[in-house]
């Protein structure tokens, strides 16, 4: 079962920017926004103003364009007829929204006994956060995984919903946007990050390198811009490898950081100071 072809297989960035709601992702968008609107208002009215500056509001309300650029409009309608664009559309809502999002929440001081420090320690645990993130690159990318989801038409709504909320842990977890219930330092969250980012690595280079077309229902697709169904798939790995660069090279960055600390606190033993010399005595 296919999806419709398209009338326009040539369409400009005005086309794919339509506006296109769907509720599933407004809605709850929509009652985010307005809770951290309302706790941003209340804060700056406060003596808690300088732990929530504005410049946080304004990375979280550039994360928050982008999601509903992302799945508000036509562009989201287009699942089959252009692997790349959907996969671009996957890495802008894993790679560049939950970044802004996570840096724009303010530093809050949660107990770590508490019960809702309780939950997020456990969600924000590095071991768990790697676990649902590999689990979604991996399955969803499989071809018997992503054929079913596109056959079913569970890609166009719950994929990127899952690679949004699995990337929200792992950059939570890299950011550390919560330093009383996340204990981690500068070393584990970079070595954290190197691991995270190696299943989309796999993945990416096994569409870059792969001879044929990996999923079914493109090997006949009338793909967008005259691409045939190998090149849709080629492109795809590429915008997924470069997409996951910037995470790579902060965690290179954080692992250099913590070998600079190491190095410090191994380093010679301070000497004792010096005694100036005695006076010349009289003779």
């Amino acid at each position: 079962m296919s999806a419709p072809t398209p009338v326009n297989l040539n369409p400009t960035l005005a086309d794919l920017l339509a506006p296109t709601p769907d509720p599933a992702f407004l809605i709850p968008t929509l009652l985010a926004v307005a809770a951290y609107t309302w706790g941003f208002l209340r804060a700056r009215r406060g003596a808690a103003a300088g732990a929530w500056p504005a410049w946080r509001a304004a990375l979280f309300a550039l994360g928050t364009l982008l999601l509903l650029i992302t799945t508000q409009s036509r562009a989201a309608t287009m699942t089959q007829s252009s692997m790349a664009l959907y996969m671009g559309r996957l890495m802008v809502l894993a790679e560049l929204v939950p970044p802004l999002l996570v840096l724009g929440l303010p530093r809050l001081n949660l107990h770590p006994r508490r019960a809702l420090g309780r939950v997020l320690g456990v969600l924000l645990d590095p071991w768990v956060a790697l676990a649902v993130w590999t689990a979604v690159i991996v399955f969803w990318n499989v071809p018997a995984g992503f054929n079913a989801s596109v056959v079913s038409n569970t890609a166009g709504a719950l994929l990127p919903a899952l690679y949004l909320l699995s990337s929200l842990l792992v950059w939570s977890v890299i950011l550390r946007p919560l330093p009383s219930v996340q204990p981690a330092d500068i070393g584990s969250r970079g070595w954290f990050g190197l691991i995270s980012a190696l299943p989309m690595m796999a993945v990416a280079s096994v569409w870059l390198y792969s001879p044929q077309v990996l999923y079914t229902p493109y090997v006949s697709a009338l793909c967008l811009w005259n691409y045939t169904p190998l090149q849709n798939q080629q492109l795809s790995g590429w915008i997924m490898m470069l997409a996951g660069l910037p995470a790579l090279a902060l965690a290179f960055i954080q692992l250099f950081a913590w070998l600079v600390k190491l190095s410090e606190g191994q380093g010679m033993p301070p000497q004792p100071p010096t005694r100036p010399p005695a006076p010349p005595t009289r003779p």
